[in-house]
């Protein structure tokens, strides 16, 4: 009796060192218990934009529990709504909104002031338009925005609904961007076209469209070189990719702005430039998770009337999310 326990014990003892030294080799006991990863909630975006929420929350919060919405309250509101980066403009116009409401308690101020930010932000279209066969998103940004990065993870969310998806490696402005793009493609599953020897930005998206029209893609997406909006010649260079695309196309589906959040209000003179360059028709923010100046959604959207169709709360690929007003408005001054 005892040997058997014995044998027993030896043998579960054996069958335990196996299944640890294939977690550690990362063989398929490592494998099989990986869990994919987690979508962005409502709970998880307050996480995420932690740093605009303190910034303007937390502020947001001592002021309203002080109780007597005098003159000293009114201005204060706004200088919160400033600091956040939502702009002079959209600031003193939200402030005079919830004023006007003739709210009596914090409470009842902070509910106005939800209602008002929701109000600014509209009923706008925010899906991403892919009517085109091949629908055709060309995304462009300066360099350090996130361009490169949004590209693979809306490529990613595009790919996980069905859709075929091809890129086109069209920024040859910096030597390093083809392999970076192939990288995350690599990553997710997904071809690409262009780069290598050419140093056309313009040759390399016509290429790309012949060869999403031969291989019936659904989506072809297009990324371009970072360009700083001051440099008129780099931005006649974008423009000459966008009339090569909507001479062959037809039209172009979307013209996707990657700003970084971090940036602030210096986003706004990047949206006018490109979009006189080349008609921005939607924006993505990035890096929304490490700024305290998401506001400047509000400011952006105020001053220039382009949606926000996506923002970018992380490094993940599942860290690019569609830009909801009422989650959005939530997350930074929701109890």
């Amino acid at each position: 009796m005892l040997i058997a326990v014995t044998v027993a014990i030896v043998i579960v003892l054996l069958l335990l060192g196996v299944v640890l030294a294939r977690r550690r080799s990362g063989g398929p006991a490592e494998l099989s218990s990986a869990a994919p990863p987690a979508a962005v909630t409502g709970e998880s975006l307050r996480r995420r934009l932690d740093k605009t929420r303190r910034a303007l929350g937390d502020r947001l919060n001592s002021l309203l529990r002080r109780g007597e919405l005098d003159s000293t309250f009114w201005a204060e509101l706004e200088e919160s709504l400033i600091a956040a980066d939502m702009g002079v403009a959209a600031s003193t116009r939200v402030a005079a909104g919830v004023k006007s409401r003739h709210p009596e308690t914090g409470e009842q101020a902070r509910t106005a002031l939800c209602e008002e930010l929701l109000a600014l932000l509209g009923d706008k279209d925010r899906s991403l338009n892919t009517d085109g066969t091949p629908a055709v998103v060309l995304v462009v940004g300066v360099n350090g925005s996130g361009k490169t990065t949004t590209i693979a993870k809306l490529a990613s969310i595009l790919k996980d609904e069905g859709n075929s998806v091809l890129l086109g490696s069209a920024d040859t402005f910096r030597a390093a961007a083809d392999t970076q793009l192939r990288t995350w493609a690599s990553r997710i599953g997904v071809p690409v076209v262009g780069g290598g020897g050419s140093t056309d930005p313009a040759s390399v998206a016509y290429d790309a469209y012949q060869a999403a029209q031969a291989r019936d893609a659904d989506v072809l997406i297009i990324d371009t070189a970072g360009r700083l909006q001051a440099k008129t010649n780099l931005m006649d260079e974008i423009a000459k990719v966008a009339r090569i695309l909507r001479r062959e196309a037809g039209t172009i589906d979307e013209v996707l702005l990657v700003v970084d959040g971090t940036s602030g209000q210096n986003s706004l003179s990047q949206a006018r430039a490109f979009s006189e360059a080349v008609g921005v028709t939607g924006l993505v923010i990035t890096k929304l998770d490490g700024s305290a100046r998401g506001g400047v959604v509000v400011a952006v959207e105020e001053e220039l009337g382009i949606p926000m169709k996506y923002i970018g709360v992380g490094e993940g690929i599942e860290h690019l999310v569609n830009f909801d007003p009422a989650s959005y408005v939530d997350a930074l001054v929701g109890e």
